[in-house]
């Protein structure tokens, strides 16, 4: 894993990266390469692993930050670290990437003095990957929503 910069973000990085989130947009959000870089610029917390096999972007509540999601649990916590982003490309499954970057992401929640990492995942359409993906690393469900576009999330939360 890598700390990620907004000056990765340009060559063969950049567009693996942001290929791979947009192969992800339905579970994700499509990014334009301006868009990413901004948001990797604001994040409390950004990593990659290789050029393109996983990706992680995290904000904390001080992040200038419009999402709906965020914007859900900013108005409901104080302190906390929210999950925008996590993907792992089909040919790195398996090697345990995803579990890696959200330990690490625990790490710097704790050294932060943070008490929570938060997230989103979808309902409609649904994502069983990841909803037993979160529940085995001790996600509980703290909420719900219809976004606008009919898209159904559900909210999370693991204590660090």
């Amino acid at each position: 894993m890598e700390a990620l910069t907004a000056e990765d973000l340009t060559g063969e990085v950049g567009a693996a990266l942001l290929a791979l989130n947009n192969a992800h947009a339905q579970e994700l959000s499509w990014l334009e390469p301006a868009k990413l870089a901004a948001m990797v610029d604001e994040a409390f917390l950004a990593r990659r692993v290789g050029q393109g096999d996983a990706l992680l972007i995290a904000f904390d509540q001080d992040a200038a930050y419009d999402s709906p999601n965020f914007l859900w649990f900013r108005a409901r916590y104080d302190r906390f670290v929210y999950v925008d982003r996590i993907v792992v490309a089909e040919k790195a499954r398996g090697r345990g990437l995803a579990k890696a970057l959200y330990l690490e992401l625990f790490a710097a929640a704790r050294s932060a003095v943070h008490a929570r990492v938060v997230c989103e995942i979808n309902a409609d359409p649904p994502n069983p990957a990841s909803d037993a993906f979160h529940a085995a690393l001790g996600f509980a469900e703290v909420g719900a929503a219809v976004l606008q576009g009919g898209k159904a999330v559900r909210y999370f939360e693991r204590a660090v």
